[in-house]
């Protein structure tokens, strides 16, 4: 991308999008376009297509997504899928339309079949069910990617697409039941610790495994897929490490200096037993992760301490 090239991110002001900004503004992009959902419903195709036919940028940064934790997406699953789906219908069909020069669209690692091999790799998509948890966030996304590699292989276009494994860091959602959960970790033991609790319950029984990458680092992923990568199959983005959700308790209460005790309610959903991406293919790229799991929680818990709405959304 040329420094002075029209760039739309959008999704500006949720996580991703925010640190998608971050990053091209460190590297000296400029010339970027946002918008709130006030000002564009990416759900309205009238809205959508009348954007690109006005400002033309020259590459997009496809960040917005309705999303949530397991909670979230089992008590609202038509939304889940119609809203996602919708929004990245339009989105990327009026980016071609309007010649768009690359498009990156935005994934999952819950695209991937729940009883997928370990590390799951690029290959794997549908081979198998999905998890049921988040069943009608993955097939949005799954369309949305596929939409992607379907004009590129029909009308030559240069879309790509990224599946990040979990995500944290600045500007995540704290909400008490419709976060995912290392934000509603660190809410849940900072709050026990303001309180006095003696102890603090959590979901499962603990035993699942999960991979965490700090938001920045896909942020700067992102923007390096966007300069060096062009193909019809998605790249994952992950650390390629992972650890059980027992020890991640463990970790944040640490970290915000909770030292109750922690128990498990096993009448709750584990969700998938294990999610960790094969990460080789952005190394073959060039790309590693730079954030440990431990740093980047304790900048989370400083977001969280320093920016006191977050824990009201």
């Amino acid at each position: 991308m040329e420094k002075k090239a029209k760039i739309y991110v959008a999704g500006h002001r949720g996580m991703v999008g925010s640190a998608i900004v971050r990053e091209l503004e460190r590297q000296g992009y400029h010339n970027i376009i946002t918008r709130t959902h006030k000002e564009l419903d990416l759900t309205r195709q009238d809205e959508v297509e009348r954007f690109f036919a006005q400002e033309h940028p020259e590459y997009v940064f496809l960040a917005a997504a309705k999303v949530g934790g397991i909670e979230a997406n089992q008590s609202a699953l038509a939304d889940f899928m119609y809203e996602n789906m919708i929004l990245e219908m339009n989105v990327i069909h009026a980016a071609w339309q309007n010649g768009c020069r690359k498009l990156e669209f935005l994934g999952s690692s819950c695209i991937y079949p729940r009883m997928a091999p370990q590390p799951m790799p690029e290959s794997c998509l549908l081979t198998s069910e999905l998890e049921k948890t988040n069943e009608a966030y993955a097939l949005a996304k799954i369309s949305g990617l596929k939409y992607c590699e379907f004009l590129n292989r029909q009308y030559g276009t240069d879309f790509i697409s990224v599946m990040p494994t979990n995500l944290y860091g600045p500007n995540d959602n704290y909400h008490p039941t419709h976060s995912h959960v290392l934000p509603a970790l660190i809410r849940r033991f900072h709050e026990a610790k303001v309180s006095g609790a003696e102890s603090v319950t959590c979901w499962g029984d603990g035993t699942p495994l999960r991979e965490f990458l700090y938001v920045d680092d896909l942020a700067n992923l992102c923007v390096f897929l966007m300069n060096n990568y062009s193909g019809n199959e998605t790249v994952n983005a992950g650390t390629g490490k992972e650890l059980s959700i027992r020890q991640l308790t463990e970790l944040v209460a640490k970290v915000v200096g909770y030292e109750g005790a922690i128990f498990w309610d096993t009448t709750r959903p584990n969700g998938t037993p294990r999610k960790l991406l094969d990460v080789s293919k952005a190394a073959s790229l060039g790309w590693t992760y730079k954030t440990e799991l431990e740093d980047g929680i304790r900048l989370s818990y400083d977001d969280f301490l320093h920016n006191p709405m977050r824990a009201e959304r």
